[in-house]
């Protein structure tokens, strides 16, 4: 167990704001791997299995969205209130348990009910738990610390291929109850290294040095200037923002679901599993030089124009993906993907947090989350509609392709909200 006096004392060597990062990539990449990310492997295997249609699987992984976006202001809160141990650890247990519930499943109404129950320990535990966690414990190095930790959702993804085997070698139920059980003695351990805010252990925010602190070693956030949920929600900057980033996991989810069946079933690629797989390990391991890269980027330019391009390489993607008829022209959806979905997503939290503050900054993304996860909802439901109807996804993806690449407009359009006080105060002098 990690102790409070060992934390303090780091800030005499490594900064404990690392070591929630290595934590934080770690937790990324059992999330993500080995469910988010293969859950398109899982629905080409499972599909054989029970032949539900397309549609019933994009519902799931919607349904799995909007409990995520539902829980999200109550998770905030939480999070605010508790701190994230607390909150991440019960996240694991449930999640660890649902796998293995998941792996005896043979309905769809107890599909639904076991996935829905992963899902509520995936967001628990997952990325709105550390980007919020890093958000406190990071200011200058935000974007940085951010895009370090997106890495573990490049490493997820390149555990889908392994998945793949797993499930074409052991079958798909032998493959959730080893997930399960990977979760619950790996994930749960993890969670314990999360902490709450560095002002509680007599640090600062990227290790800055304290010159004062009280006598419990603890010392005082100026939190003045930070918004309250009601005055966030007033901003044009916070729904351009939760609608910008709604537009672009449109992509992020569709993908997720469908890219893997599309690249086995359409007539033009007919891809084998392993190999469609492979693809999305190709897309995620590009994702990740795209955390990084984006990371760096962050700290140093415009956040929003670095979004708005993103948005336009997105939809310029997964046009191409619904379009392909060579590898190559798949391997470049896969570049161009991973790369802005990677810069991208790394920004969303830090350009949050540089607009509103970290006071009540978990209880704000959790507000947040209501928007984006129609986002995450739509694009899956859409594609596995129109893929049901028409036989293919080409329509479906280039329809999806225009309205990501039309969401960089709301990117460039969100200015930073003068925070009510300051107003007040240049009104008065």
């Amino acid at each position: 167990m990690i102790s409070t006096e060992w934390v303090r004392r780091q800030a005499t060597g490594l900064f404990y704001g690392w070591w929630i990062v290595a934590a934080g990539i770690w937790v990324q990449a059992i999330t993500t791997g080995l469910l988010m990310q293969a859950f398109g492997s899982y629905v080409a295997v499972m599909q054989q299995e029970f032949n539900w249609s397309r549609t019933a699987f994009s519902f799931a992984f919607s349904a799995q969205q909007a409990e995520s976006g539902l829980l999200g202001p109550l998770q905030g809160w939480m999070l605010d209130k508790w701190g994230p141990r607390v909150v991440m650890t019960a996240g694991m247990i449930i999640f660890g348990l649902g796998f293995i519930a998941f792996s005896q499943i043979n309905s769809l109404w107890t599909f639904y009910a076991t996935f829905l129950l992963m899902a509520v320990g995936v967001s628990m535990a997952g990325f709105k738990s550390i980007g919020a966690t890093v958000v406190n414990w990071f200011s200058k190095k935000r974007s940085t610390a951010m895009g370090i930790v997106h890495v573990g959702m490049g490493m997820g993804g390149l555990m889908v291929p392994l998945v793949a085997i797993s499930l074409s070698t052991y079958g798909w139920r032998a493959t959730a109850f080893g997930s399960g059980v990977i979760v619950l003695l790996v994930g749960v351990p993890l969670a314990q290294v999360f902490r709450h805010t560095p002002e509680q252990y007599g640090l600062r925010p990227d290790g800055e040095v304290v010159n004062e602190s009280d006598e419990n070693g603890s010392i005082e956030y100026d939190d003045r200037y930070d918004f309250a949920p009601r005055e966030a929600i007033r901003t044009p900057a916070f729904w351009l923002i939760s609608f910008g980033h709604a537009m672009g996991v449109l992509v992020v989810g569709t993908i997720m679901v469908h890219a893997v069946v599309h690249m086995n079933e359409s007539e033009r690629l007919g891809y084998s599993l392993t190999l469609g797989a492979s693809i999305i390990a190709v897309m995620t391991t590009c994702s990740i030089f795209g955390n990084l890269f984006g990371g760096f980027l962050g700290d140093r330019l415009n956040k929003q124009y670095l979004a708005a391009g993103c948005m336009l390489g997105s939809g310029f993607a997964i046009i191409l993906l619904g379009w392909a008829s060579a590898l190559w022209m798949v391997i470049l959806f896969a570049v161009i993907q991973g790369l802005a979905h990677g810069v991208r997503g790394v920004l969303m939290m830090p350009i949050r947090a540089d607009y509103f503050g970290r006071r009540s900054f978990a209880t704000i993304m959790g507000i947040s989350g209501l928007i984006v996860m129609f986002g995450m909802m739509g694009g899956p439901i859409l594609a596995g509609a129109m893929a049901d109807a028409i036989g293919n996804y080409e329509l479906a993806f280039t329809i999806l392709g225009v309205i990501v690449a039309s969401g960089s407009l709301c990117f460039l359009l969100a200015k930073k909200p003068l925070h009510p006080a300051r107003r007040r105060a240049q009104a008065s002098s």
